[in-house]
């Protein structure tokens, strides 16, 4: 598939027709308790019902309730077991660079800013790591898990801002476009996806090619349940990269919205991290990550340990060296890449976090293992060129 300028616009003004329908039922209705019950209530797939629930939103819940029909469930075990291995590092990507790539594009900074973002950004901070635990369970499709309720409450949580901005007269359409439209829902697949591979690779972190692809795979499935248009997403890490180089042409620039966000996210990090000694690395980080300019348009601060940082990849590749080579070392890091992200949604929710365990299938049964070859390293598909 080839994106253009044309394409990309056609993608601004649909949004989600499922979840849009949904929601404006229930609101029309009066149902905003039945609503909001149903956002707090069902957690886990297999839950029964609350009971009153409008047949609208059962309808919903039965047409969502299950993967897309296509899902390769071997592809879906290697990107579990790839987020097992990198699972710290992948943190840090969705942290310092994932959410800060959303701030950098005005209108998306602006959406966030007109909803509830700007007062509890501990709790979107957790929500995105703690989503993405979900979808890397054992078992995040089968009855009892919480992944496909979380999906459900996301699409029906987007319906709901798409609805009240454009009831409420305070989203300029015409000018930038529907409201987590289906660009900006493939942008955010995007961030989440390949630009959160860019940052391991950025970062020294040794992936093989099969790990790589069944990772964006992964979010390839999470965005049909969320809504995204299959017919317009990216199939490949190539499309992906012509897709996020051109969104990013079009939309990214500076704003105040974009700056505050930012802010908030660093504050939240230093407090975070024990002590004050080490709160410029959070900084460092983001501008490692995401470059120089668009970390001045987010005004992140430039400190000392701009320079430090850049030796990051040189002592995670260190540790990936332990790893490669010692299968001893690779449990311990792997043990300990699970406690730093435990510790890390543990300390943005005060102790509340759902803790996953690791499966028990072996490895090499998928074809992925902690020690990659050279010559089979993955690198990032290199820049395109937008016509």
């Amino acid at each position: 598939m080839t994106y253009t300028q044309a394409s990309m616009d056609a993608l601004r003004q649909p949004g989600d027709d499922l979840a849009d329908a949904t929601v404006a039922a229930l609101f029309e209705r009066g149902e905003v308790g039945t609503f909001n019950t149903l956002m707090r209530y069902v957690s886990t797939v297999g839950a029964p019902l609350p009971d009153g629930l409008p047949d609208v939103a059962r309808e919903y819940l039965r047409a969502t309730g299950a993967p897309p029909a296509w899902v390769d469930w071997g592809e879906m075990e290697k990107a579990r077991l790839f987020f097992i291995d990198n699972n710290v590092h992948i943190s840090t990507a969705l942290s310092f660079a994932s959410m800060p790539a959303c701030y950098v594009v005005p209108h998306v900074a602006k959406l966030l800013s007109a909803t509830h973002g700007l007062e509890y950004p501990s709790k979107r901070m957790a929500e995105t790591g703690q989503f993405t635990v979900h979808l890397m369970q054992p078992g995040a499709f089968e009855a009892g898990s919480r992944f496909i309720p979380a999906a459900q409450k996301v699409r029906l949580l987007h319906a709901s801002i798409r609805h009240h901005l454009r009831r409420e007269n305070r989203w300029d359409t015409a000018a930038l476009g529907t409201p987590i439209c289906q660009e900006d829902m493939i942008g955010g697949q995007m961030f989440f996806s390949l630009l959160v591979l860019d940052s391991l690779h950025r970062l020294g972190i040794h992936m093989s090619t099969e790990g790589a692809e069944a990772y964006y795979y992964a979010w390839r499935v999470v965005g049909a349940m969320l809504g995204v248009d299959q017919d317009a997403v990216p199939k490949s890490l190539d499309e992906a990269r012509q897709f996020l180089d051109l969104y990013m042409i079009r939309h990214m620039g500076p704003s105040a919205e974009g700056a505050h966000l930012t802010r908030q996210l660093i504050d939240l990090y230093e407090e975070v991290v024990p002590g004050t000694f080490f709160d410029p690395i959070v900084s460092a980080l983001i501008r490692h990550l995401i470059g120089d300019a668009c970390a001045d348009w987010l005004q992140v601060p430039r400190t000392a340990w701009d320079t430090v940082v850049k030796a990051v990849p040189h002592l995670l590749g260190v540790l990936e060296t332990i790893e490669d080579r010692s299968p001893l070392g690779a449990r311990a890091l792997d043990r300990l890449g699970h406690l730093t992200t435990i510790f890390e949604l543990s300390s943005l929710t005060r102790g509340r976090v759902m803790h996953y365990a690791i499966p028990e299938h072996l490895k090499k049964d998928y074809g992925i293992s902690s020690t990659v070859p050279r010559n089979r390293r993955w690198t990032p598909p290199a820049a395109t060129v937008s016509s």
